[in-house]
């Protein structure tokens, strides 16, 4: 089985629309069915692609995700994965984005984490949303496209709740978390202690990414699938609440990124870290999630706290 894109380098993207005869602006929306070929929508069978253009001058994709037997506010937008994309591969921005559809009031507001936010240029290519993930709209002209401001002109963000020196999503910034003297006890059955470990601090790693500037709750998850292979996923909130996106949300994201091409039960092993006392915890949520997905992956969580001086 071919495997699937998630990411497009800056080269190849000039390469490929010049070979069309387009910009890269124009090529953007020309990938949307592409883009939605990657959604996994049991629930709705509503298929959502985005493509966003970063300030590298990569090409990201997105797709939404949905979990049959789960609340639906458990789903990942096309949106939040394509940023949760750039997150990963650390990307510093985001100025174009073409869609299959309209982003919804949530997405509108999940872009606001990023710098600039209300200057993000948006074309929505298509309407019909067919199950098929065809009848596509090719027009990616710049002056088509319309800024972030147009579709959400009374914002609410960071710039209402946090001071402007906060590091926002996709900035790089380091949280100062660090185990707890007793996180190397209780190793569960079934997690070798030394993956519990190498996981552990892959979580650790993720959480220290983490953006949560609302809660300061900040926290991560690694899975580890069949193979060996560990995928990182950072919680990130919005100023909103609601739109946040979960740490075990944000990894499945990267398991699918990473290659993982095939279904959720391929992951065996998952730990998430968090802070001690966090008022915002994961642990219950998390612990749903992957059981359903995969009823043998084996959970663990562990806590952390702010490095001493």
């Amino acid at each position: 089985m071919e495997q699937r894109r998630f990411v497009i380098e800056a080269s190849e993207a000039e390469s490929m629309a010049k070979q069309s005869g387009l910009t890269v602006l124009q090529l953007l929306p020309t990938l949307v069915k592409e883009a939605r070929s990657l959604a996994r929508s049991p629930i709705s069978n509503y298929y959502v692609g985005a493509v966003g253009l970063g300030s590298s001058g990569r090409i990201f994709f997105g797709a939404n995700l949905e979990f049959p037997g789960l609340p639906l506010h458990q789903s990942v937008h096309a949106e939040q994965f394509l940023i949760t994309n750039l997150s990963l591969n650390a990307e510093p921005g985001l100025n174009y984005l073409a869609v299959s559809a309209a982003p919804c009031g949530h997405c509108r507001q999940f872009f606001q984490e990023i710098r600039n936010a209300p200057d993000i240029q948006i074309l929505i290519t298509d309407d019909s949303n067919s199950n098929n993930c065809g009848g596509v709209a090719e027009n990616g002209d710049a002056n088509k496209y319309e800024s972030l401001s147009h579709f959400l002109p009374h914002r609410f963000g960071p710039d209402d709740l946090l001071d402007k020196n906060v590091a926002l999503a996709l900035e790089p910034h380091h949280n100062h978390l660090s185990f707890l003297s007793d996180s190397n006890s209780n190793i569960p059955n079934g997690i070798n202690s030394r993956v519990c470990d190498d996981l552990k601090y892959e979580a650790l790693e993720a959480a220290n990414k983490s953006h949560a500037p609302y809660s300061n709750c900040p926290s991560g998850v690694a899975l580890m699938d069949c193979e060996g292979k560990v995928y990182r996923g950072s919680y990130m909130e919005s100023a909103a609440y609601n739109p946040s996106l979960g740490p075990v949300q944000a990894a499945l994201v990267a398991y699918l990124v990473g290659g993982s091409g095939d279904g959720y039960e391929k992951i065996v092993a998952a730990v998430l870290v968090e802070k001690e006392g966090a008022v915002v915890r994961q642990e219950y949520t998390a612990r749903l999630l992957l059981q359903m997905i995969s009823p043998k992956c084996e959970f663990k969580v562990f806590h952390c706290g702010l490095k001493s001086c």
